[in-house]
C-alpha cells in the first residue's frame, strides 16, 4: 500500500489533472463507480486503477478490481489519505483509473448512411460539452465534432457531466477549415442554429445524414460557419431572454431530429 501522496506513482496520477499533461501523455484521470463501470462496459482502454481499501466499501465496487485483475490491469493500492489527494469528489468512493484517451479518424464522418453527428467550434465549458455529449449519446448520434479551441473533453468536469456517454461517441478534433473540406468532399448536409434565421427548427425536415453544426457559448454561430450551412433554424423564444444555454439548445434540436427519425422509422 503507498501511504505517501510525495510517492513518483501517485504524483503521475495527479498530473491528469492538468490539460497539458493530458494532451501530451494521451492519458485522462477518471474517479468514481459508475464511471468506470461504463468506462469497463464499453471497453475503454483502462491503463491503471488506483483504489483505497478503507473508502471502497461496495461490492460493485469490489468487483471492478475483480474485473481488472482478470484483464491484467494494474491496481495500485492506496492509503486513505492518499486517494483523497488525489480525488476531485468532496466525498470519493474510493476508486479512480487511468484511461487511455479514445480520438476516431476524420474519416469516420463518412460511415453511415443515417449518420447524425454534431460539430462544436470553439466550446469553452467543459460542463457543456459534457451536458452535450449525455444528450447525443440519448438520442442516437454517431459522434462528435470538436473544432478548433474548443475544450478537453477529457477535462473531468466533462467526463462527468457525460455520465460515461463520452465512451458511447466517437470524437474527432480538427480545424474548421480540414471540416468544411470534409463535408465538401462527402457533400454532407450542415444544418446550423441563430437567432435571426427564419426556419422554425421544429418545421425544418431534417436529412437523414448531416451534421449540426453549434457555435461557441459567447458568439454563437459566426458568418463562417453560416456560410457553410444548408440551412440555419431557429428556437422561437417570447420571454426577455434572448439566447439559450448552449447545452440546452443543443438538446432541443437534438430531440426535434431524433423526434423526427422515430416517426419516419415507425411509418
Amino acid at each position: 500500500m503507498i501511504t505517501s501522496s510525495s510517492n513518483a506513482k501517485v504524483k503521475e496520477i495527479r498530473k491528469l489533472h492538468d490539460r497539458k499533461y493530458r494532451q501530451v501523455s494521451g492519458l485522462f484521470y477518471l474517479e468514481g463507480l459508475r464511471l468506470i463501470g461504463e468506462a469497463f462496459e464499453l471497453g475503454v482502454e483502462i491503463e491503471l486503477l488506483v483504489y483505497s481499501p478503507d473508502l471502497l466499501k461496495s461490492d460493485f465496487g469490489n468487483s471492478l478490481l475483480d474485473k481488472a485483475e482478470k484483464k491484467g490491469i494494474t491496481k495500485v493500492q492506496v492509503s486513505q489519505d492518499v486517494f483523497k489527494s488525489l480525488a476531485l469528489k468532496e466525498r470519493p468512493q474510493g476508486i479512480a483509473a487511468v484511461v487511455r484517451q479514445k480520438y476516431s479518424s476524420e474519416n469516420s464522418i463518412y460511415e453511415g448512411e443515417k449518420a447524425l453527428w454534431i460539430a462544436l467550434d470553439s466550446i469553452q465549458d467543459p460542463g457543456n460539452l459534457g451536458t452535450i455529449f449525455r444528450t447525443a449519446d440519448a438520442c442516437g448520434v454517431e459522434g462528435v465534432i470538436l473544432l478548433n479551441q474548443t475544450t478537453d473533453p477529457y477535462d473531468d468536469e466533462s467526463v462527468r457531466a457525460s455520465m460515461g456517454s463520452i465512451f458511447a461517441l466517437k470524437i474527432i478534433k480538427m480545424d474548421f477549415l480540414d471540416f468544411y473540406s470534409l463535408i465538401e468532399k462527402g457533400k454532407i448536409p450542415v444544418i446550423g442554429t441563430s437567432g435571426s434565421a427564419q426556419t422554425d427548427y421544429q418545421t425544418f425536415d431534417y436529412p437523414e445524414k448531416m451534421v449540426l453544426l453549434m457555435g461557441s457559448e459567447r458568439l454563437g454561430l459566426q458568418e463562417k460557419h453560416l456560410q457553410i450551412c444548408d440551412e440555419v433554424v431557429r428556437i422561437p423564444m417570447i420571454g426577455r431572454a434572448d439566447s439559450l444555454n448552449l447545452a440546452v439548445a443543443t438538446s432541443v434540436v437534438l430531440y426535434e431530429i431524433f423526434n423526427q427519425r422515430r416517426k419516419r422509422g415507425a411509418r
